[in-house]
């Protein structure tokens, strides 16, 4: 393990990426975010790739990016604990958490960082951009829908990048053993606490097929139910009351209200179910967005 590098400019933050299985897209992200020192952007980051419960080369792949890259190895295949590793090794804030794959550039990291240091914020987040290039209808009706509820377009969920200022972390940095780190860094903050920065941009790859939607959908369902209380009914009334506006609004959306309605709850029966039987979310992992 290589010492954070610094070279000639000030780091302007961490950017630590759990990866399980990533070969195929670590690379992606990596020659977005990682350069040989600064740039017109005057950023320098301190990048630590944790591989947790890898068979595959993703460590390898991570590794060829250089000493701009520390890379972690674990057989753990926990982001939660993938996550606290990266935090162990780093002392840099802002603080960067990155999913593996999405895709964001180093002027999107910049601008996280500054609004969380020195922009009054303690979390912010990128702005979204779905790639739906290939997936069949289904799935676009469902985001379509899913786009629209509060707490997605609003909030923190399913953005792959979240920025913490020194203080934003310290109110996470227990990270617990939860499957739905969105959800629990989202709730961590206010809305007055957070921010999304439009001017970052992170691609976000949704699935390819049906099924693996189903499988992502069972998880965060299976994810979702390890933090129910108060403010997960406040969430959840809100969304519902979102989708009778876009039905209210826009008849003609029914069909895509009726494909998102459909695949939420197939996807929560088929966590109920799984969870009944002691299985884990880890097993339901999406591949086709990672072709």
């Amino acid at each position: 393990m290589s010492e954070p590098r610094t070279g000639t400019g000030r780091v302007s933050a961490s950017v630590v990426v759990p990866a399980h299985n990533e070969e195929r897209v670590i690379g992606r992200l990596l020659s977005r975010i990682v350069s040989s020192g600064p740039d017109d952007t005057g950023a320098v980051f301190d990048v630590v790739v944790v591989c947790n419960g890898c068979k595959d080369r993703t460590a390898e792949v991570a590794s060829s990016f250089g000493p701009g890259v520390r890379v972690l190895s674990t057989d753990i295949p926990s982001k939660i604990n993938a996550l606290r590793m990266g935090n162990a090794v780093t002392d840099v804030f802002p603080r960067i958490y990155v999913d593996a794959d999405v895709e964001i550039d180093r002027a999107g990291l910049l601008a996280l960082a500054e609004a969380v240091d020195g922009g009054g914020y303690l979390a912010a987040g990128p702005e979204r951009v779905l790639d739906l290039a290939g997936s069949p209808w289904l799935v676009r009706a469902y985001y379509s829908v899913w786009s629209q509820l509060p707490v997605v377009s609003n909030g923190l969920i399913g953005r792959g990048v979240v920025a913490v200022s020194e203080r934003g972390h310290q109110r996470i940095a227990a990270l617990p053993d939860v499957v739905n780190d969105d959800l629990y860094l989202h709730r961590a903050f206010g809305p007055s606490e957070r921010t999304v920065v439009r001017s970052a941009r992170s691609m976000v790859h949704p699935p390819r097929k049906v099924a693996d939607l189903l499988r992502r959908r069972a998880r965060a369902s299976m994810g979702n139910a390890e933090q129910s209380g108060s403010r997960a009914r406040e969430e959840s009334t809100a969304s519902a009351r979102a989708v009778a506006g876009i039905l209210r609004r826009e008849p003609a959306q029914a069909p895509a209200i009726a494909a998102f309605v459909a695949i939420t709850l197939g996807g929560r029966l088929w966590g109920q179910a799984r969870a009944r039987r002691g299985g884990t979310p880890v097993w339901l992992r999406d591949n086709s967005s990672r072709a």
